[in-house]
């Protein structure tokens, strides 16, 4: 599957499948003949896990797709939608289904959109921009991570509806400079992630010599040359169109390099992020506020006390705390504290029935980080672009056969825990 541009695929163009905002769906049933030949074995968004297995190096893969330590909380968060059944209701008319959802003020035209995904550039070719201009033509919420290696100021012209993510200092000088440089960007909503006060351990890492900074070892010079077309099509095409790579969006100021054998972004003083931090950013800043990366029903509650718009929950991914509860499992519980905040869940979701469990639990919105990466490796905004539309049949087809015509619909009336 060949690496597909940013420049060559910016261009507005009718995406079968897709509708336009607002629009609603009554079919979106494909063919072979509309699928591109590239794709075909890419059937669920499990499939472009297993592509990229191919296509990346060890160290590469792994940093997407490993978790930390035993790789527990990966497990939960993706086993607790294995744990409720679904009860359909029949006869009923689910002719002009609508699958649409409004977010923050914002008609989006499926209820879920791509989290935040550091170093994205280092896996697929222009990475953030990829993502950037997929959720663009998709009409899907976007979040650029703070450590993005590519500018929040060039994503933001790519999709002005994007919304940024930062990772934190408890420091309110370096926080005020950060947030004043988001703002005069023109970003609306900013994402606070507040569960990274270190790093997680991900011995993955370690075994596959994958590390921040990187450096060039025989190992991995051996999977560099072994895998070629990500080393020509992302990591010679990047240096030689755009130089070295930089943490670009981690302070107010540039980031060091990549590669760089110094401090590499703002881990410093991140175990100081504290609530009075968020009390003084929502001071500040005028746009619509989030908090990732809450799993606690007290945190959501203190969320919504200190001004918050909305929560996600999360647990990283698995990538963080090993054996930390699966979002899903808190969900009801963090839903009674929401007030008026919105609440989006993270962690685990691969299928339509996923998304619609954890509406039906009481979540808005729902956010699907690993695959759309994977996607974006193995085909650019196309590839993006294909992983998006099957969630989105997916979704559709799963309304049908629950009896369900509007997402507003669905209710824990609809579901049964297993074993219950």
């Amino acid at each position: 599957m060949a690496d597909i541009a940013v420049e060559d695929s910016a261009r507005d163009e009718a995406v079968p499948g897709i509708t336009s905002p607002g629009a609603v769906v009554t079919s979106l049933k494909r063919t072979a003949s509309s699928t591109p030949y590239r794709f075909r074995d890419l059937l669920a968004l499990d499939d472009f896990e297993r592509h990229a297995r191919r296509l990346l190096p060890p160290m590469i893969f792994q940093y997407v797709a490993g978790g930390v330590e035993t790789g527990a909380a990966l497990r939960a968060g993706r086993e607790a939608y294995g744990g409720y059944r679904l009860v359909p209701r029949m006869l009923r008319d689910v002719s002009g289904r609508d699958q649409g959802t409004t977010l923050f003020g914002t008609r989006y035209d499926s209820p879920f959109g791509i989290p935040p995904l550091g170093g994205a550039a280092f896996v697929a070719y222009r990475g953030d921009l990829v993502l950037a201009e997929a959720a663009r033509r998709l009409n899907l919420p976007m979040i650029l991570s703070g450590s993005a290696l590519i500018s929040l100021e060039d994503v933001h012209a790519r999709n002005p509806d994007a919304w940024f993510q930062a990772y934190l200092p408890g420091d309110h000088a370096r926080i005020e400079r950060l947030v004043r440089r988001v703002a005069d960007t023109g970003y609306r909503v900013l994402v606070v992630t507040a569960d990274t006060p270190m790093l997680g351990n991900r011995e993955h890492n370690i075994r596959t010599g994958f590390s921040m900074p990187i450096r060039v070892t025989p190992r991995v010079m051996l999977q560099s040359a072994t895998h070629p077309r990500w080393l020509l099509g992302v990591v010679a095409r990047t240096f030689l169109k755009h130089g070295a790579p930089h943490f670009e969006n981690t302070e107010a100021e540039r980031g060091p390099p990549m590669m760089s054998g110094g401090t590499v972004r703002n881990t410093i003083a991140r175990d100081k992020l504290s609530w009075t931090n968020i009390e003084a950013i929502r001071r500040q800043w005028k746009g619509t506020l989030v908090i990732k990366g809450l799993l606690s029903p007290e945190d959501a509650r203190l969320a919504r006390e200190a001004g918050a718009d909305g929560v996600i929950l999360s647990n990283h991914g698995g990538r963080q705390l090993d054996h930390a509860v699966a979002p899903l499992d808190v969900l009801p519980e963090i839903v009674a504290e929401k007030g008026r905040m919105s609440i989006i869940i993270d962690s685990g979701i691969r299928r339509g029935t996923d998304v619609l469990k954890a509406l039906a639990l009481g979540a808005d919105f729902a956010f699907v980080g690993r695959p759309f990466l994977f996607a974006s490796a193995l085909g650019g905004v196309a590839g993006v672009e294909h992983a998006a539309r099957l969630l989105r049949e997916e979704i559709d087809r799963d309304m049908t056969l629950m009896g369900v015509r509007r997402l507003a619909e669905l209710s824990p009336g609809l579901l049964r825990r297993q074993g219950a």
